[in-house]
């Protein structure tokens, strides 16, 4: 009988990208994808630990399957990612439905350790980092995506430490690709009909495989003809060396977009973050980009409430995003995460935290409606990415990663096409299929 999987992704990109990796490698033992997770001889669960209840939403999930399943066949239940890593065999103890944990520096081992149990029935967990045997075993096999937007895992793990991150307690310390594996993904992605790149990374910019840079990789990848579209994600404010901000002066192919999470706006509690930057650090940064290219903006990541942190330390938090006006960011409560630093320190009050974070998303949303209204009635390049739900319209992202939704023929999926806005909200740029390509692009 064939083997059906079912794979249900929570987080970040890089678990997206983990999750078609692990299906590349389950296809080679029998199985095929099914979408419907009730019709499954196996249910993935490929887990984040970043937010708020990452464990409890995996017991929530599994419970789901249980109830479904209480009269059929069990299902092979595998739980993989940072929850995963992080609670490996107490997952095992608490839930008997699950059957394997796999941590996701140990995806390579997933064929043996699938096979293994159905052979001797034996629940285990694999947890070990082991990042180039991982990177070793993928890079044999062919990424399958044939996404117009693709992405690319080129570094995992993190060495900063901020007292916040569960990350290098999840993925281990930071660990880069070789260079020539990460560009023949890119080559084989764009014989698929990839348009566009995404480099991943837990520290993108921090990597380094014998002197290449992400600078040289960006380069690299700009020469494929294929491929009209690069961009890279998460960065540290740290690692934007001279030699990145530089290759904005040098391709056309790099997206203006910089995602720099700065986290907050004062020095203080940066330093409380062990962050290892400063505020002076990051606009110095931001200033040499927008020298080099004034059309450059930047999208962040913004914890409000880090404990300690003062009304005078949220003012420059508020301060700074009025000052840079950030797109496309991302804001939450501080949420403490079992065993690091943070975890352990006094929280604050709950309706100053909820006020506080108000008030940023007030003001971050505002931002975002401005930067979408100004583009009204402006020609963008839009890359055409897929059909909306309903089939009518075609959906694709503008340089700045704003989704635009527009009526146009699906022959144009893949493509980058000129749109003119005609409206917005804060989150959908809607317009056009522009007639008259010769018109100077907002």
């Amino acid at each position: 009988m064939q083997q059906k999987i079912f794979i249900k992704t929570f987080g970040c990109q890089m678990n997206e990208y983990d999750s078609n990796r692990i299906f590349d490698s389950v296809k080679k033992i029998g199985y095929t994808k099914t979408n419907r997770y009730e019709d499954a001889n196996c249910y993935l669960l490929n887990t984040c630990h970043i937010r708020d209840k990452a464990k409890e939403k995996v017991y929530h999930e599994i419970g789901r399957v249980k109830k479904t399943f209480r009269y059929k066949e069990k299902p092979l239940v595998i739980v993989t990612g940072c929850v995963a890593q992080a609670e490996n065999d107490e997952m095992l103890k608490r839930e008997p439905f699950i059957d394997l944990i796999i941590g996701p520096q140990s995806y390579h081992k997933i064929n043996d350790t699938i096979l293994n149990f159905v052979k001797k029935k034996k629940k285990s967990d694999e947890t070990d980092f082991d990042a180039i045997s991982k990177f070793d075993y993928f890079n044999k096999l062919k990424n399958s995506a044939n996404k117009v937007s693709s992405f690319i895992t080129i570094q995992e793990g993190c060495d900063k430490f901020c007292h916040f991150c569960v990350v290098p307690y999840t993925r281990g310390p930071e660990c880069s690709r070789q260079f020539e594996h990460i560009i023949d993904e890119a080559k084989n992605l764009a014989e698929s009909g990839a348009k566009e790149i995404i480099l991943l990374g837990q520290n993108v910019n921090a990597y380094n495989s014998e002197n290449y840079r992400l600078s040289n990789l960006i380069l690299e990848i700009e020469k494929i003809k294929e491929i009209e579209r690069i961009r890279y994600t998460t960065s540290h404010p740290k690692d934007m060396t001279e030699d990145l901000i530089e290759v904005y002066k040098d391709s056309k192919k790099l997206m203006p977009l910089v995602h720099l999470p700065v986290q907050t706006g004062s020095d203080r509690v940066l330093n409380l973050m062990n962050r290892k930057h400063t505020i002076k650090d990051y606009i110095n940064v931001y200033n040499k980009l927008r020298k080099i290219n004034s059309s450059i903006k930047f999208s962040s990541d913004f914890i409000i409430a880090y404990p300690g942190e003062t009304e005078e330390d949220f003012n420059f938090t508020y301060n700074l995003i009025k000052e840079i006006k950030f797109i496309n960011s991302y804001s939450f409560i501080f949420s403490p995460r079992p065993g690091t630093i943070a975890s352990n320190l006094d929280l604050i009050d709950r309706k100053i935290s909820h006020k506080r974070l108000e008030k940023i998303q007030e003001l971050l949303s505002n931002n975002q409606i401005q930067i979408n209204k100004s583009i009204e009635n402006k020609i963008i390049d839009v890359l055409v990415e897929n059909q909306t739900e309903d089939k009518k319209k075609l959906f694709g992202k503008s340089e700045y990663m704003t989704s635009v939704i527009f009526d146009g023929d699906k022959k144009n999926i893949g493509k980058v096409v000129k749109v003119r806005i005609t409206r917005s909200n804060r989150n959908t740029l809607i317009g056009e299929m522009s007639e008259n390509f010769n018109q100077k692009v907002a």
